[in-house]
């Protein structure tokens, strides 16, 4: 088994929803705007993707996923 951690791309969606939530575990997803999430997701350490790359669609999926899985209990 590998230690490696992988990258996370822009449409890594579960994975950077997963990690946001282990990040940011008290933060509600529906109080994040999108300006602020890209930026989250810029700042994880294993993001490797081009910021200039992401779209608004990119943004909501990982913000639905997030939600769904900070809620899912």
């Amino acid at each position: 088994m590998s230690d490696e951690v992988a990258e996370l791309y822009w449409d890594s969606t579960y994975a950077i929803a997963i990690t946001l939530l282990e990040r940011y575990p008290h933060r509600d997803p529906e109080s994040v705007g999108l300006e602020e999430l890209a930026h989250m997701i810029e700042e994880l350490p294993t993001f490797a993707d081009d910021p200039s790359q992401v779209t608004e669609q990119f943004l909501l999926d990982i913000q639905t996923v997030w939600y769904e899985e900070a809620f899912s209990s």
